[in-house]
């Protein structure tokens, strides 16, 4: 995998949003955040753009995502927020000059859609809280993202409180994202193939049954055979019908990888909870989980 170069003060910050519209007020404390980071930032087109509930047309997120894929000055690009629309874009962007003078590409959720593709491609993304609300999470949320755009060395450690985590160690590259959006991408250009690999799943605001579904997906395609190990981030605020499923959905994730035999961790922290730890998709991990306590060292 290709390592983007890490940041430097002085360095140039690109913000874009590839999915729905914000605007640049509510990006502000991001803003003042980089500007203590000694960064600098450019905004694209496509903050304050609206179309819907989109940041513009698809065409316009779209160039405004390729200037900043294209421009040697820009040293990250910054995906400002999420919701839906990355994969409406991702067949419109061209890779070319990108695979020449990688960059950091940063986001979660939505932005799942780049993590994989890029990952297909042999470079390392940051799933990482995006700008629109940063200033509402943990401090480990933006000091764990300042420390890897910056090369520092990265262990997250925590406590499992689930009961239902499986011991174990493990190696392998991560890979992974927003369950809804990995499901959604089986059987396009952008699938993931998770051979031998460390998997990170999170989501939220689904249907149980609906995430038994896209589950049982991910296993029909073949993502839980070759895996080193999986990690389940937050499932946060998670529904249910009239008549209830009867499982939580960490008890479903049980249920689906039962028959497996690699470590799984539980409640890690990062995606949809205020703990939105930042992580290096691409690169190698080393995964402990020994009862409650669960190590992610990113070793090379």
């Amino acid at each position: 995998m290709v390592t983007p170069p890490y940041l430097q003060a002085g360095d140039t910050i690109g913000i874009v949003s590839t999915a729905r519209k914000v605007n640049k007020t509510e990006l502000q404390p991001a803003l003042d955040l980089l500007a203590r980071w000694g960064l600098k930032v450019k905004l694209g087109e496509s903050i304050g753009a609206e179309k819907d509930q989109f940041a513009g047309e698809d065409a316009l997120r779209a160039r405004d995502f390729q200037q900043m894929l294209d421009d040697e000055q820009i040293k990250a690009i910054w995906c400002a927020r999420g919701g839906y629309g990355t994969v409406r874009i991702i067949d419109l962007l061209d890779f070319q000059k990108f695979a020449a003078n990688p960059k950091w590409i940063i986001g979660y959720s939505d932005i799942t859609v780049l993590h994989a593709h890029l990952n297909g491609r042999g470079v390392e993304t940051l799933h990482a809280q995006m700008p629109l609300d940063i200033d509402k999470k943990t401090v480990e949320t933006a000091t764990s993202l300042k420390e890897l755009l910056f090369g520092k060395p990265y262990t997250i450690r925590y406590t499992d409180i689930s009961g239902i985590s499986r011991n174990g160690s493990a190696e392998g590259v991560l890979v992974g994202g927003n369950l809804s959006v990995l499901y959604s991408l089986c059987g396009s250009a952008s699938q993931l193939n998770t051979a031998g690999k460390i998997l990170f799943l999170e989501d939220l605001d689904e249907y149980l049954y609906h995430v038994d579904r896209m589950l049982q997906n991910l296993k029909r395609n073949g993502y839980f055979n070759s895996l080193n190990g999986l990690i389940i981030g937050g499932l946060t605020d998670m529904n249910d019908n009239t008549i209830p499923y009867g499982k939580t959905a960490e008890e479903i994730v049980e249920e689906i990888v039962s028959k497996y035999n690699f470590p799984v961790c539980y409640y890690f922290p990062a995606g949809h909870v205020n703990d939105n730890r930042a992580l290096i998709m691409g690169r190698n991990v080393q995964l402990t989980v020994t009862g409650p306590d669960v190590a992610l060292q990113f070793t090379s």
